[in-house]
Formats: structure tokens, sequence, C-alpha cells
């Protein structure tokens, strides 16, 4: 979740339960007394929708599955601040007496505080289901990192491996090539001892027969 959205809500909630406090007081007072609260309440409720735009700014440009969940929360805060809106009004008209101010105090603030109560109620459950899924997309990104960084090493052996392949390629092609050589020189010193392997047999059968001429003239004479 973002840090300044978490720093605007709990900035929001300071102000909603101040605002609470306001109009509670407010209700009991006359005069200039009543002014000067209706006036800090107005200044409360123009800080708090500065508070819900920057929120929702600050929602709107994080990923769809956490604004999501925060744009359920801002729906709760706007409706939040539309209950201060209309009890703002109805204690400006000026119109009521004592005893529907009596009445108003003892029900209908009754009702108000009761109301922002279940709200606020809402909000902490809201706000426990967030951190749950803030958390469940913590471990998820946590994994996804462990699992990139397996990834890269993998990578990493592969190359090693294939660069082990490559020289052991360039060797075993040396080899060839030496064998080639090799096998070059062996066939053609092959092909000179039979050469003088026959050289060899012919100065042998000439000797033998110019023996066996000698031999015989000097049997015949």
């Amino acid at each position: 979740m973002s840090e300044a959205f978490d720093r605007y809500e709990r900035q929001y909630c300071e102000l909603s339960a101040n605002l609470s406090k306001k109009c509670s007081s407010a209700i009991s007072l006359d005069g200039e007394q009543k002014k000067q609260k209706l006036s800090e309440i107005k200044s409360g409720l123009e800080n708090a929708e500065v508070l819900i735009r920057k929120m929702d700014l600050e929602a709107r440009a994080l990923p769809p599955n956490i604004k999501s969940s925060l744009l359920v929360k801002l729906r709760e805060f706007k409706s939040d601040l539309n209950n201060f809106k209309s009890e703002l009004k109805r204690i400006t008209t000026g119109s009521l007496n004592a005893a529907a101010r009596d009445e108003l105090l003892e029900a209908g603030m009754a009702d108000t505080v009761t109301a922002s109560a279940d709200q606020r109620s809402r909000l902490m459950m809201s706000t426990e289901r967030l951190g749950k899924t803030t958390d469940r997309v913590r471990d998820s990104r946590r994994l996804m990192i462990e699992t990139e960084e397996i990834g890269v090493s993998l990578l990493q052996d592969l190359h090693s491996q294939r660069q082990s392949l490559l020289r052991a390629g360039d060797t075993l092609s040396g080899v060839d090539d030496n064998v080639g050589k090799s096998k070059k020189i062996l066939t053609g010193m092959t092909r000179r001892m039979n050469k003088n392997k026959w050289t060899i047999g012919a100065i042998i059968t000439a000797l033998v027969a110019a023996i066996i001429l000698i031999l015989y003239f000097k049997l015949t004479k």
C-alpha cells in the first residue's frame, strides 16, 4: 500500500473524530460561540475534502489489485463526509427550538453517533481486510523476486555450461584436425613402405636369378 495514502488516511480519521466532537458541541451553543464553532466545522470539512481528493489520486496511481480495495475505503470516507455536511446544514438552519434541539441531541445525534460508529467499524474492518490483502500481495511479490533470482542463477549456470561445451567442441575440432593429419602421414608412410617392399623384392629376385645363372654356367663347363 502507498505510504502517502496511509498518511492521508490517518489524518482524515483524526479530522473526522474532531469534526464529530465539534458537531456535538455546536448544537448546544448560541450566538457568536455557535458561529465560531460552525466556522471551524466548515474549515474542517474543506480539509477533509482535500484529504479525500489526495487519497483518490494516490489510490488511482496504484496497481489494480490494490486500487480496488482503496476505492472501496474511499467510498466509506465520502459517505462519512456527506453525513457531516448534512449535520452542518441542520445545525446552521437556526430554526430549531429548544425542544427540537433537545430531541435532536437525544435522538438525532445519538443516531448520528451510532451511524458514525458503525461507519468507523466498517472502515476498521475494511482496513483490516486491506491489510491482509497487502500482506498477500507482498508475499506474492517476494515469491516472484525469489523465483526471478533462481531463474537468473539457472541462466548463468546454463551460460557457463554452454561456454564449457563450446570450448570442448573447439578442443575436439583440434583433435580431429590432428587425427586427420596423422592419418595422412601414416598413409604416406604406408605407401612408401609398400614401394620399398616391392623394390627390395625386385632386387632379391634379380640377385637370385643372377646366382642361378652363375651356378648354371659353372656346372655346365
